[in-house]
């Protein structure tokens, strides 16, 4: 009879526990928690919501002159001339294009560098690499560009170094061709950020057991061996979230680097949403336009964002939401 109970008992489900209600004696034992939040919570409503109110621009030819009440409604008019106009889709092309080029680079720099800084024992060593490869994300992006046209120069150090090398006869007009664009905003955007982004990994990597390191060694592993098998998997819930963060700004491509480093000769490659949004939307007045680009972004940010969440659920991984 014990034994039945007793294996009754074994797989029993547990109890799930009981939320506790929001009572008034709840909330002023936990006033200073709220006081703390009531600033962050007032700015966001300020620039998060309130500007919502906004978007009803997009579906109206707003005029500034004249009231709300008075505003003509249009519909979808300006989204279907977005959708329509050959400028729009090309700018779309090269946001989409741009995007993924530093979404990939920025992911796969960053988590090698993490694991080979992961690898410098020397605590001086390794503060100092860390410390020298995330300075330069503290440059704003005209001082970046500034470095990156000067380097680029048909004079500039990237092609003396190329031609003393005896891979290129002749300077290459780096900003003068399409061709080459994408990539220099991806190389910018590693070189730029590939210090800060490996923190996190390595705040990652801190928590890793490091009995497991131990186990790897007994097992005869090697150091290659170790950040494939141990290293990789101990940050692999880390990476997942922030790939997921990243792809949900799939079309946040930037703006500054390509607004100053974009010029006549690769306007084609360079426009992306936001520099089209300011140049035939607010420099023109046409905010209706302005806005229905932007709640096109919204909209596809937040889309993507739900898909790689409800992706990474099926493949059975850490999620956002």
């Amino acid at each position: 009879m014990d034994e039945t109970l007793t294996k009754k008992s074994a797989f029993r489900k547990p109890k799930k526990a009981k939320k506790q209600p929001i009572t008034w004696s709840l909330i002023k034992d936990q006033k200073q928690l709220i006081f703390m939040s009531v600033p962050l919570l007032a700015y966001i409503i300020l620039f998060a919501y309130v500007p919502i109110w906004g978007w009803t621009m997009a579906f109206q030819d707003y005029k500034p002159a004249l009231d709300f009440g008075d505003q003509k409604w249009v519909g979808f008019k300006h989204f279907k001339f977005l959708f329509q106009d050959d400028n729009f889709l090309r700018v779309l092309r090269n946001t989409l294009g741009m995007s993924i080029i530093n979404l990939i680079l920025g992911f796969v720099t960053a988590i090698i560098l993490a694991l080979l800084l992961n690898e410098i024992k020397k605590i001086f060593w390794k503060r100092t690499v860390q410390t020298i490869s995330y300075l330069p994300h503290f440059l704003s992006w005209i001082i970046v560009t500034g470095i990156v046209a000067t380097s680029l120069a048909s004079d500039g150090i990237i092609n003396d170094l190329l031609m003393k090398l005896h891979l290129i006869k002749e300077p290459i007009l780096w900003l003068s061709e399409g061709k080459y664009f994408w990539g220099v905003v991806g190389a910018s955007h590693v070189w730029k950020e590939v210090g800060w982004n490996t923190i996190i990994y390595l705040a990652a990597m801190a928590s890793i057991d490091p009995a497991l390191y131990e186990a790897a060694d007994i097992d005869g592993a090697s150091r290659y061996s170790k950040m494939r098998h141990v290293t990789l998997p101990g940050i692999k819930p880390t990476i997942v979230i922030l790939l997921i963060m990243q792809v949900g700004h799939i079309l946040e491509a930037g703006f500054e680097i390509q607004y100053l480093l974009g010029n006549g000769l690769v306007v084609d490659w360079a426009e992306t949403i936001d520099i089209f949004v300011l140049k035939y939307g607010i420099a023109q007045g046409n905010y209706s336009m302005a806005t229905a680009g932007g709640i096109f972004k919204t909209v596809v940010s937040v889309t993507m964002l739900l898909i790689a969440n409800w992706t990474a659920k099926r493949l059975g991984e850490e999620r956002l939401l």
